[in-house]
């Protein structure tokens, strides 16, 4: 059967446009090496973190319009690897998977730039990443964003690609019987995938077609699905205290609007807003609204 837990992605994208990384660099960790970009420059307005989605995937299938460098405008936003993926793959044999290293590894970024307050951003998977880092230390986050996030449980996710999906995922079933530990046969998957994520065709082909690599690492999806399969942050969400942005796109078969509804009704003061015309990439099919909704949201004008 198609193995679709470990493939929560939050993209933002259109190939139309190169985004150029104002610095970049690696931070040393007892555990990995990490590496990260940043866009924008430090100034009055807080800073922004953003954690993307996979688990497994580098951060760049972000980067694939101009969505980021237009919130740049105004703010810093750090980009990083999580551990094993992109170019932190410098990872000790023995290195932990689970939320309590992935949350050190944001807290390690924090330090580094010394943001006291910051504004956190989780896409899809990165947001329970984001859950999980707020509930540990809601004293450094100043605004959070969670943008299609999976649920504060795995188990919790509504999603209905098999409902909605049924031949692309029997193709994807049947491509996994060949030689699925190739390069091209992991890459192949996630693009199968990506054939589920978009409520238009034309912005399916068009980030498809601009779209080089996808950086999936399956060994490192199922390492942090191991290590977190029992982890439930439902708990947690009444006590956030700091405003937070619920984001969804309303064809979002990946990870249903419900979930994204839920988590809203679960945080005291949130706000809830519907991409109408997105499914589980709203940053991309509808870019302008986006930047104009997050914008607004951490009190910044749109550009």
């Amino acid at each position: 059967m198609y193995r679709s837990l470990a493939t929560l992605l939050l993209l933002s994208g259109s190939a139309l446009a190169q985004q150029i990384p104002a610095s970049t660099g690696i931070i040393p960790t007892p555990e990995v090496d990490l590496a990260y970009e940043t866009y924008g420059a430090a100034g009055n307005a807080t800073p922004v973190i953003v954690a993307n989605g996979g688990p497994g995937l580098s951060h760049i299938y972000m980067l694939q319009n101009d969505v980021w460098t237009r919130l740049s405008h105004n703010r810093q936003i750090v980009f990083y690897d999580q551990r094993g993926t992109g170019k932190s793959k410098q990872v000790k044999p023995d290195a932990a998977w689970g939320m309590d290293a992935q949350v050190a590894d944001m807290e390690a970024i924090r330090v580094k730039f010394g943001f006291q307050k910051f504004d956190l951003v989780g896409d899809s998977y990165g947001g329970l990443l984001a859950m999980a880092y707020a509930a540990a230390h809601p004293e450094h986050i100043e605004k959070l964003i969670l943008s299609d996030s999976a649920a504060p449980a795995w188990k919790d996710i509504v999603r209905v690609l098999p409902d909605v999906f049924p031949d692309v995922l029997e193709q994807i079933a049947a491509r996994e019987k060949d030689s699925a530990s190739s390069r091209n046969a992991v890459d192949q998957r996630i693009r199968d995938h990506f054939l589920m994520l978009f409520y238009s065709e034309a912005n399916r082909d068009a980030y498809l077609a601009g779209v080089k690599d996808l950086g999936s690492t399956p060994q490192v999806s199922a390492a942090v699905q191991k290590a977190t399969r029992t982890l439930d942050l439902t708990p947690e969400l009444p006590k956030f205290k700091f405003p937070t942005l619920v984001i969804t796109g309303r064809y979002d078969m990946n990870v249903a609007p419900l979930t994204a509804w839920n988590i809203y009704k679960a945080i005291p003061g949130a706000k809830f807003v519907v991409f109408e015309k997105s499914g589980h990439l709203p940053s991309y099919e509808e870019p302008d609204k986006y930047v104009t909704v997050v914008n607004q949201f951490f009190g910044q004008p749109s550009r």
